[in-house]
């Protein structure tokens, strides 16, 4: 369903609610660059549904079907890379500042006070900025493979950065499931390998549902222009835990342990073999440590 969150149609996926007084604890699932609610498969929300919680998800702004920013054009994204190795600000058509704001337009749409916030990647750099800039609506926030931005910090492996880079050799729906399958396993978890025919069916609903590059590149862009959360994260007073994988290639785990070093009395897990993506095995030994967090101390 769509719903208008800071004056956008965004779509809203509302799994678990129960429709009595007694409202399950709300758990707002905020996905990656370029990806969209679907990123988190129904094997990851399913189990928090089973624990309790309320779990929404949405398409972020620009991706999916929420709406999108063709009007603002598209920036040269080698010029403003170039911007800012020589230290000027990158140019975007809006901040992962915005992209909190929609978070919150979401909850606020869906009469939801406070929630869980849950980020993976550039969701993770989302949630930290929903965190740090409205404590009142955040009950407890999880960064997962993200990172803090800070100059300095390892950035992806040369092979993951030129296929970050690269584009399909055309939009045949099989060039494009091909393209996606082989990225994803390019950053996937050695430890806890996708299904090959499994991966390719998701990979091949995404794309059906909606294909949207020019997307993409817009949130790169706010990504890069986001250069002061480094200092944002000392304002986070929620109890936060900070996931990240020791194999991940796009987002190196020591962007990980930084983000955890920022944020005052946060909890730092480590997951051996895990990469940069949510495979079904994966994702069972993260809800082992996401669903007891959420729930807190016993």
């Amino acid at each position: 369903m769509k719903v208008k969150a800071n004056g956008l149609q965004i779509e809203v996926d509302d799994s678990g609610a129960d429709g009595s007084q007694n409202e399950r604890p709300v758990v707002l699932l905020i996905m990656g660059l370029g990806m969209q609610l679907i990123g988190w498969p129904d094997y990851f929300v399913q189990p928090l549904v089973d624990a309790g919680f309320r779990v929404i998800r949405h398409d972020n702004r620009d991706i999916g079907l929420s709406q999108g920013f063709e009007h603002t054009g598209q920036r040269s994204i080698v010029w403003q890379s170039i911007r800012q190795k020589i230290g000027l600000r990158v140019q975007s058509a809006y901040s992962l500042q915005d992209m909190a704001n929609d978070a919150l337009g979401v909850l606020d749409a869906l009469g939801v006070q406070k929630a869980h916030i849950v980020g993976a990647s550039m969701g993770g750099m989302i949630a930290q900025r929903v965190a740090a800039t409205a404590p009142q609506r955040v009950l407890s926030l999880t960064s997962i493979m993200s990172s803090s931005g800070a100059r300095g910090l390892p950035g992806p492996r040369p092979e993951v950065a030129r296929g970050l880079f690269s584009r399909p050799t055309s939009r045949d729906e099989d060039a494009l499931v091909d393209f996606s399958v082989k990225f994803v396993n390019l950053i996937g978890s050695p430890a806890y390998p996708n299904e090959p025919a499994a991966l390719a069916r998701r990979v091949r609903t995404g794309i059906r549902r909606a294909y949207r590059p020019d997307g993409l590149v817009r949130q790169m862009l706010a990504i890069g222009a986001d250069n002061q959360r480094p200092t944002v994260l000392a304002n986070i007073k929620s109890p936060t835990l900070v996931i990240h994988g020791d194999a991940d290639k796009l987002v190196p785990i020591e962007c990980g342990h930084d983000t955890a070093r920022r944020i005052p009395g946060s909890r730092f897990v480590s997951v051996p073999g895990m990469g940069h993506d949510l495979s079904p095995k994966l994702s069972d030994v993260l809800m082992g440590h996401i669903i007891p967090f959420l729930r807190g101390p016993a």
